[in-house]
């Protein structure tokens, strides 16, 4: 194996910062954000306070910094409104994922144009089919589509390449220009993470994955991907169509690509007048529903029905892929890795295999959201990242695997067909980090569920089984902060939360609990948040089975 450049991983800790972001954007919100040292701007005028952290997981310490991110202008005044469309978002100068700056120096940005398919003059597009009853978020279901296709360089190799963006953005200064360019490489690398090694096929099983891109100030982008191969004779090399969204609904935009598979086997044309009207179509909230008009030749007009589930924190995760290449003990053995922050690698062949998994597992989490590096497929480029020091979440193909498991104290986790062995490595704790009682409990929730059960049933089941835990380990924590008045901030009172508990094995496992991020700015959120004032979606939920827990409580210690 190659010899491989050292790391400087660090971590940023956003203080007493306060998120309100719209509600149909759960799965994307962060509460702060760890990123390579790399992305750090030098500013002469700010530089941040470093303070020494100690990692939670009882290895390595990592220095924490704080910074001030300021508020750009669609975080002020909520989302861009249709017919914003052209003008440039500040924010797009930070459009780079968390790992593509260190690598910055790998890459060579070739000089390439993207060019828009000219449609004929008589093509109309679609009109949008309304209600006006139905509640709206106000944001756009997508920033951009772009298609990725392989061509075949002089030295005779294929090249991922934007061949297509869907909408082209004009009037952009120089600046603005580069940043969106080091975005669409980004692209290009997670649509084709096997990098230069691919040759014309003659059949290929068109495959769904998605992706996340990470800016500087710890926000994140989803992207989604469809491969299939183009419409045409004889052997021709797959290409992928990728939506860029702030939104994250996996089965939702799995939807959309559906259809956008469907029109490509007619007619490239007939993609863009579809894609024009979704974008020109509302996104619907929770619970609603938006209907698009799109004509099909020798088909006619079809209504497109686009819902979103009600329960928005669910939307962007399928558990059936979780649950049938893991087991119930194995799927508890890598919440406990991924409650403590640690680096855990998942590999597999298939590439919606790794997206799907990992991002069921940062759902295992809520209320609590993973806020360390979350890679659901690393491009073969960019393996180096297995050597980072903090924790981290990461999807690595099969055929990478001799590369990623000589990296010290971490959860190797093989998700393939036929495997010998799940745990490739371990750390070795793995089975003893949650409380005995409580993981039983998990588990047995896990078995009252249907062998072949559909999505929406393990949607129910899954959360029903992982939430009880959080709600007896950490659910009094609001009692534990204290206010001079009402109204104002709070302080939480570490130490007497930790000694409320009773269970001795609980007591333990909390207070290594307490050290990770994901608590840590959980609380701080807390904190500032009034006591009277109701959560926002993503905690609401949580906090309504606290209320029932401890209700149950009470009523059993009055019968006693």
């Amino acid at each position: 194996m190659s010899q491989r450049r050292s790391w400087s991983f660090s971590s940023l800790r956003l203080k007493n910062r306060q998120e309100k972001e719209d509600e149909g954007n759960i799965g994307s919100r962060r509460r702060g954000a760890h990123a390579f040292s790399s992305l750090r701007e030098k500013n002469s005028e700010q530089r941040p306070e470093e303070i020494q952290g100690d990692n939670a997981n009882g290895g390595l310490g990592e220095k924490r910094r704080l910074h001030s991110v300021p508020e750009t202008a669609e975080e002020k005044e909520g989302a861009i409104l249709p017919g914003e469309e052209d003008s440039y978002d500040v924010g797009m100068g930070k459009r780079l994922s968390t790992m593509w700056s260190s690598f910055r120096g790998k890459l060579h940005i070739k000089n390439r144009t993207t060019k828009e398919l000219d449609l004929p003059a008589d093509t109309e597009l679609p009109p949008v089919e309304e209600n006006r009853e139905q509640r709206y978020c106000g944001q756009f279901f997508f920033e951009y589509l772009v298609v990725v296709s392989l061509k075949k360089t002089k030295d005779g190799i294929y090249e991922p390449q934007i061949t297509y963006q869907f909408p082209k953005r004009d009037g952009m200064i120089r600046f603005q220009k580069e940043e969106e360019e080091k975005t669409f490489k980004a692209i290009t690398l997670f649509c084709f993470p096997e990098g230069i090694k691919w040759a014309p096929l003659t059949e290929y099983s068109s495959e769904t994955f998605s992706f996340v891109l990470t800016e500087i100030d710890g926000s994140r982008r989803n992207g989604y991907c469809r491969r299939l191969l183009p419409k045409g004779n004889g052997a021709r090399p797959p290409e992928a169509y990728c939506i860029i969204s702030k939104l994250a609904c996996f089965g939702l935009f799995s939807k959309i690509f559906d259809e956008v598979e469907k029109r490509r086997q007619i007619s490239m044309a007939m993609i863009y007048p579809f894609m024009q009207s979704l974008r020109e179509a509302p996104f619907p909230a929770p619970g609603n529903t938006v209907k698009i008009k799109s004509f099909i030749p020798d088909a006619g007009t079809e209504i497109i029905s686009l819902t979103r589930p009600v329960d928005s924190w669910l939307e962007h995760v399928d558990f059936r892929t979780l649950f049938h290449c893991l087991t119930d003990e194995e799927v508890v053995q890598v919440f406990a890795a991924a409650v403590l922050e640690r680096r855990i690698i998942f590999i597999a062949e298939e590439l919606g295999t790794l997206s799907q998994v990992i991002h069921a597992v940062t759902v295992l989490l809520h209320p609590f959201i993973w806020q360390h590096t979350l890679i659901s497929i690393v491009p073969e480029i960019l393996i180096d990242v297995v050597m980072a020091p903090t924790p981290y979440l990461l999807g690595v193909q099969k055929r990478l695997e001799d590369q990623v498991i000589d990296q010290g104290d971490l959860l190797a986790v093989d998700l393939s067909e036929g495997k010998k062995q799940t745990f490739i490595r371990t750390v070795g704790d793995e089975d003893t980090i949650l409380p005995p009682k409580l993981k039983a409990e998990i588990l047995q929730a896990l078995g009252a569920r249907h062998e072949k059960a559909t999505m929406e049933e393990l949607n129910q089941v899954v959360p029903e089984a992982f939430l009880p835990f959080f709600v007896k380990t950490v659910g009094h924590f609001a009692q534990h902060i204290q206010r001079k008045k009402p109204g104002e901030p709070g302080r939480f009172q570490q130490q007497n939360f930790c000694k409320a508990l009773e269970s001795k094995t609980t007591r333990h496992f909390v207070k290594k609990f307490v050290q990770t991020q994901m608590f840590d700015l959980f609380i701080q959120e807390m904190e500032q948040r009034p006591a009277s004032q109701e959560g926002e979606t993503v905690t609401r939920f949580f906090e309504k089975k606290i209320k029932e827990y401890q209700a149950k409580v009470k009523q059993k210690t009055k019968k006693h």
